[in-house]
């Protein structure tokens, strides 16, 4: 069974949705005005039926603001952002955390926890799933949590609210890493980046099936959803060769990728809705800068042209 015949939810489009601008970011807490998530949901609202929120930050909570007091159809997976909780050294690019900053995440991530459960149950015709965190048991987090740490947390909101239970992580701990986890969600939520993986465009769908279907073979009885799958639109060279990078190739892989998800009635959540510059390096053509389908100042790229004219 398919994650929307489980839930009873009809199929539609989805998509990551992180609304922060120029000069905004979750790290300098500048978010998003009302009025700007506003404008952002109305230009989402047309083509897309479900949202992916990443924490439970003051940007998630005008989002769902807006959606009830708007009344936008959107229904909204929401999750809680934990950091990490001891040090991944084998993180290209992490920093070595004391002890007592640590302990501090594990404070923190109780706290974002306890807030995700709060804001499942005030939104409880809004919110249709939840996840326990994102991407902080794979190699190369540089927020790790141990597994057996986010299986309590699971536990912890299966406990608290009523919507089903996730874990949004990268494909390959799913293998063998997380398997004592699988038995305590509800469903499971992979993400597949074929570009990252040094994939050329023409390989990159049956990149992703293979992805996907190898994790629902080894579970056949679970549910297994995308949660992130996309194509950047920039590189600096970083991890991603400049000339495997297009709004040519973000087009082409967006449309199979949809494609593909639909008729086989595969819930799949595109990264992502806009552009983010506050994400990586300082450097303009940092990758994680550029994923968006629109870029920071709301306008269309290529993928989404033909749907956005009047956006141009």
């Amino acid at each position: 069974m398919n994650l929307f015949e489980k839930l009873g939810l009809p199929i539609g489009n989805a998509v990551c949705y992180s609304g922060y601008r120029d000069g905004q970011s979750p790290e300098s807490g500048k978010y998003p005005t009302y009025e700007q998530i506003k404008e952002d949901l109305l230009i989402l609202e047309s083509h897309w039926a479900y949202l992916r929120l990443y924490d439970c930050s003051e940007h998630a909570e005008t989002v769902l603001k807006v959606i009830e007091k708007e009344n936008l159809s959107f229904k909204v997976m929401l999750g809680a952002y934990i950091g990490a909780e001891l040090n991944n050294f084998g993180c290209p690019w992490g920093t070595i955390l004391s002890e007592e900053e640590l302990l501090r995440n594990r404070d923190e991530n109780l706290a974002q926890i306890q807030k995700l459960i709060q804001l499942a149950n005030q939104y409880p015709d809004i919110i249709f799933s939840l996840s326990a965190g994102n991407e902080a048991t794979v190699d190369w987090t540089d927020h790790y949590v141990p597994v057996e740490k986010v299986i309590s947390y699971v536990r912890m909101i299966k406990e608290g609210a009523k919507q089903p239970v996730t874990f949004c992580e990268n494909y390959v701990p799913w293998y063998d890493k997380l398997k004592l986890l699988v038995n305590e969600v509800d469903f499971i939520s992979i993400h597949t980046y074929p570009v990252w993986e040094y994939k050329h465009i023409h390989e990159a769908l049956e990149y992703t099936k293979q992805n996907f279907y190898s994790i629902a073979e080894k579970y056949p009885d679970k549910p297994v959803i995308i949660t992130e799958a996309g194509w950047a639109t920039n590189s600096n060279g970083r991890g991603i060769n400049p000339e495997n990078v297009s709004e040519d190739f973000q087009s082409i892989y967006y449309n199979d990728l949809v494609n593909w998800s639909t008729a086989e009635s595969i819930f799949a959540f595109v990264f992502e809705a806009f552009d983010e510059p506050w994400k990586g390096s300082p450097e303009a053509m940092e990758p994680e800068k550029h994923w968006g389908v629109f870029t920071v100042d709301r306008k269309p790229k290529k993928v989404m042209a033909a749907l956005y004219p009047h956006l141009l």
